[in-house]
């Protein structure tokens, strides 16, 4: 691992946390992005990187933030989406790695597309 590689991660694991904490949005719309075109992942490689740093403890200390700045967080109902979101994750993944690399990009760009176009039309 050379320094400009390390010098990516750096700015990779800032700009997501950044994110993350700023809008709620880091590994899909930011990492996994910079991790293809800034360090050349495949797409399945990116996915996996971004699940793997999300964990638990990087996206608790965020919502806690909310949590006591004022913006109650209900814990039960996260928990109960938790459990779930942890099955959809493994339903999920087993569904993306038997997609073949470029196919699941064109998906993962729909889906960032649709989602921009929509936010940005809401009021």
């Amino acid at each position: 691992m050379n320094l400009t590689v390390v010098l990516s991660l750096i700015i990779i694991g800032l700009l997501a946390g950044i994110f993350s904490g700023f809008m709620g949005v880091g590994g899909g719309v930011v990492m996994i992005p910079i991790l293809i075109l800034l360090l050349g992942y495949d797409q399945h490689q990116a996915q996996g990187m971004s699940l793997a740093v999300l964990a638990i403890p990087v996206t608790f200390v965020a919502a806690y933030t909310y949590h006591s700045s004022g913006h109650p967080i209900n814990w039960k109902f996260a928990l109960i989406i938790g459990v779930f979101f942890v099955l959809g994750g493994l339903i999920g993944s087993k569904f993306a790695v038997r997609i073949d690399q470029v196919m699941l990009k064109k998906i993962f760009a729909v889906v960032l597309v649709v989602a921009a176009v929509k936010l940005f039309f809401s009021k």
